[in-house]
Formats: C-alpha cells, structure tokens, sequence
C-alpha cells in the first residue's frame, strides 16, 4: 500500500504545481483553496508512504514523478518546449525513479 500512496502523492504534487500555475500567485482564490488542499494531500500521502519505504526513496521519487510529470503535462498542454535534449532529461529522471523503485528493497 506504501507505493500506491507514494504514486497518489506524486500525482498530487502535479497536480499542485499546475494549482501554482493557475492561481496566479494565490490571486485566485478558488484555484488557490484548491491547490492548498492538494498540496497537503500530497505531503500526507508522502508521509503514509514513509512509514514503511525509506526517505531516499520515497522522497525521490515523489519528485521525480512531479518533476518528470509536470514537465510531461506543461509540453503537452502548455506548448512548453520539447527539444530533444529536454526529452533525454525527462527520460533520465523516469530512468532514475524506476532505479530507485526496483532497487529499493523495500516491498
């Protein structure tokens, strides 16, 4: 279950980094309300997760799935570059969090 919520909270971090995007420096209340709540969701689902996988790990690839996410998303639906070099990083930050979750140890 502990990598299910690490996923979730790697999800919501995405989630909230669009929220950032969208609130317009916390302008926008409603968005602002919004991506507060997911914000904490996300710190929570992190948090169950570190209960049984170690920080390392958890906590690497919780980035790496909101880095790596966010940066998919924005290319896809933003229209943010997608040079290939940004790509290459893109697949080494996937290519690092699946080493970390194969090589963790943790069940």
């Amino acid at each position: 279950m502990a990598w299910v919520y690490l996923i979730l909270a790697g999800i919501c971090e995405i989630g909230w980094a669009f929220g950032l995007k969208y609130s317009e420096g916390f302008t926008k209340i409603g968005v602002s309300v919004v991506t507060v709540i997911v914000m904490i969701l996300s710190f929570v689902l992190l948090a169950q997760a570190m209960k049984h996988l170690p920080l390392g790990t958890a906590y690497g690839i919780w980035t790496g799935i909101g880095a790596a996410g966010t940066a998919i998303l924005g290319m896809v639906f933003l229209n943010e570059p997608r040079d290939l070099i940004r790509v290459i990083c893109l697949l080494l930050i996937i290519a690092g969090v699946v080493g970390l979750k194969v090589f963790s140890g943790a069940k």
